[in-house]
């Protein structure tokens, strides 16, 4: 357990995440959501380790948490005008939208059929981090079917070993999952969080998934 929540001192702490990261570890870190279990995005094992750690299989394939904006392209093709108009609006923060994914990226998050779920979240400790290692594969740092955890000790209790750092930032002050849109065809709300639809449809014309 690492405390990062003064900028002024929190250098060591990133040091030794950015080190278990490139060791094809999994760190916890802060984010404005919940807390997250994170992998380096292009590691397979490190991927599977983090799909294993929360007791999930590749059909669940986790989301990507980028530093920036621009980033965006780097990882996405044939973003919508739309997606980047809510981009635009609600990033850094609690959405999370599913994308076609760039054909020529040597990565395997699981059975994603060519796409992926990217974010920047907007929080300093997480963005810090990203700054220096890339975008990373993160989910939320809970068993599969247990609540989110919302502090670095929570996540620690239900991950316990598996993972090689956990960043401690103090509680995640927005306490709720991000809102996901997928904008391969339209765009749908697939899972309703942080960003209320009324908000998202102040930007962009942005439907419900129908109930399956």
């Amino acid at each position: 357990m690492r405390d990062c929540t003064d900028p002024a001192t929190w250098g060591p702490a990133l040091d030794e995440a950015v080190h278990a990261l490139g060791r094809g570890g999994l760190v916890v870190l802060p984010t404005d959501t919940v807390y997250g279990i994170a992998a380096d995005a292009f590691d397979a094992r490190a991927v599977a380790s983090l799909l294993a750690a929360k007791g999930r299989g590749r059909q669940m394939p986790p989301p990507v948490l980028v530093p920036a904006v621009p980033t965006l392209d780097g990882l996405c093709t044939d973003v919508p005008d739309a997606a980047r108009a809510l981009v635009e609006a609600f990033w850094p923060g609690g959405l999370t939208v599913i994308l076609r994914a760039q054909p020529s990226l040597t990565w395997d998050l699981g059975e994603t059929r060519g796409t992926v779920a990217v974010r920047m979240p907007d929080h300093q400790a997480a963005l810090a981090l990203l700054a220096r290692t890339g975008p990373l594969a993160v989910s939320s740092a809970n068993r599969t079917g247990n609540p989110a955890a919302l502090t670095a000790a929570d996540a620690a209790e239900q991950l316990g070993d598996v993972v090689s750092v956990y960043l401690d930032a103090g509680a995640a002050p927005g306490g709720v999952a991000s809102s996901i849109v997928d904008a391969t065809d339209g765009l749908r709300l697939v899972r309703a969080g942080a960003i209320g639809l009324d908000r998202l449809r102040e930007v962009a014309d942005v439907t419900e998934a129908e109930a399956s």
